[in-house]
């Protein structure tokens, strides 16, 4: 049987690689210095965050894939962050592995607005 982490780790796989447009429900929050960037900064963003797999002891100390951090050229460190909510968005969910009852938001962030 998988472990819990590991089915984390795999549905926030497949959530950021699909940015929420996919099976796992949830949605992608992008901080104002984020959105102020030039679009086609965003796109490069956007593109490491989906194709990020670097994913260490040191950075995924549960093994869960929830937490990422990209350097981009001409704009410096980048967060990306999944947290786990009930549907109502009111407070976390006690199961993140149910997603009946699991709604993903990842946010994306300068590290500088951290």
């Amino acid at each position: 049987m998988e472990s819990k982490s590991a089915l984390i780790a795999q549905q926030n796989d497949t959530f950021r690689r699909t940015l929420g447009m996919g099976d796992i429900p949830g949605n992608v929050v992008m901080t104002t210095g984020i959105a102020a960037l030039p679009q086609e900064q965003q796109e490069v963003v956007i593109g490491k965050v989906i194709g990020f797999d670097d994913f260490t002891n040191d950075n995924d100390p549960y093994g869960e894939h929830d937490f990422g951090c990209v350097d981009i050229e001409g704009v410096g460190g980048v967060y990306f962050k999944s947290d786990y909510y009930e549907p109502n968005l009111e407070r976390g969910s006690e199961d993140p592995t149910d997603l009946t009852k699991t709604v993903r938001v990842m946010t994306i962030m300068l590290t500088s607005e951290y």
